[in-house]
């Protein structure tokens, strides 16, 4: 392939993507926990209910979003308010009986007296988050391995009593130096730190050029038929593999695509598996599925 045929078809994505991105471009464009972050109006309920909602966001759909507003009906109308004043052996009862998936209640008093200690320390996550930013790192995954390891050296006995071997609570604190993909917390940080229709733009010393993908089925599966990436394994490669793919479209911005990418897949509009194939997906042209077996439609779910 010639150095101009390579440059033609980087044009002809991005302007695919561009319109994509376009399309998905406003708050109610598909259903996603961060409409409920989104009713919040102060910044710290927006990062508070930010973190809580996209660590509970994996399972069906409906299963997440009933999680988060059983957890908010907790937390109550001031989120951050409620961390702030957080005492575990206080404030557990509520959660004795909450079940999300393989998530118990005494993981979720965990995590909820992380973030308070996060608060108590820095004045909020993305002032704990950034202690640990070196701005050197050419993205996000170093500062992302060390918040994650900052964050399980807190106290945790508080909130279990003798602390398991490996406790629940670091489900929702992954490292990409353990292989991750850190799914779930590319997916708060693109709520945090990117701003437009969707995106909440809280955070201020985070770069968008320095995020990665929040890798899902529906990105990755996107993702290998529009060859953003070399990988078939999913995990911290892979993820960094697209970002690097975006990357070339908008280098200040990688990120913008997720959104639209995901919730295609979800949505699946670009006919994976059905028997119209790709005759009325936006990608068509650009995309190069490959071959693949039929088989039923998969249970829509939130970024697994």
């Amino acid at each position: 392939m010639t150095r101009s045929t390579a440059t033609d078809l980087i044009r002809i994505l991005k302007a695919t993507l561009d319109r994509l991105y376009a399309d998905f471009n406003y708050p109610d464009s598909a259903t996603d926990p961060i409409q409920i972050v989104r009713r919040f109006g102060r910044r710290d309920d927006r990062e508070v209910v930010g973190f809580c909602a996209s660590a509970l966001a994996f399972g069906r759909v409906a299963s997440v979003l009933q999680s988060i507003g059983r957890l908010l009906a907790i937390m109550g109308d001031r989120p951050a308010d409620y961390v702030r004043a957080f005492d575990p052996r206080r404030d557990a009862g509520p959660f004795g009986d909450f079940v999300h998936r393989w998530t118990r209640g005494p993981d979720l008093v965990a995590l909820v007296w992380l973030l308070h200690q996060m608060f108590d320390r820095a004045g909020s996550v993305e002032g704990f988050f950034a202690e640990g930013d070196g701005k050197a790192a050419g993205d996000i995954g170093p500062a992302l391995d060390s918040f994650s390891t900052r964050a399980l050296a807190l106290d945790l006995r508080a909130a279990y009593g003798r602390v398991p071997a490996r406790p629940g609570v670091c489900y929702f604190f992954p490292r990409p130096s353990a292989g991750s993909g850190c799914k779930r917390l590319n997916l708060f940080l693109r709520w945090m730190v990117r701003r437009d229709a969707l995106d909440l733009g809280v955070w201020s010393r985070v770069s968008p050029a320095t995020l990665v993908v929040p890798l899902d089925t529906h990105v990755i599966r996107v993702g290998r038929c529009l060859r953003l990436t070399r990988y078939a394994s999913p995990g911290w490669a892979m993820a960094r593999d697209i970002t690097a793919s975006l990357r070339r479209l908008d280098p200040e911005d990688p990120v913008k695509y997720d959104f639209a990418l995901c919730h295609l897949g979800m949505m699946n509009a670009c006919g994976f598996n059905r028997a119209q194939g790709d005759s009325q997906c936006p990608l068509r042209g650009v995309c190069r599925p490959r071959a693949r077996t039929r088989r039923r439609s998969p249970i829509p779910s939130v970024r697994r």
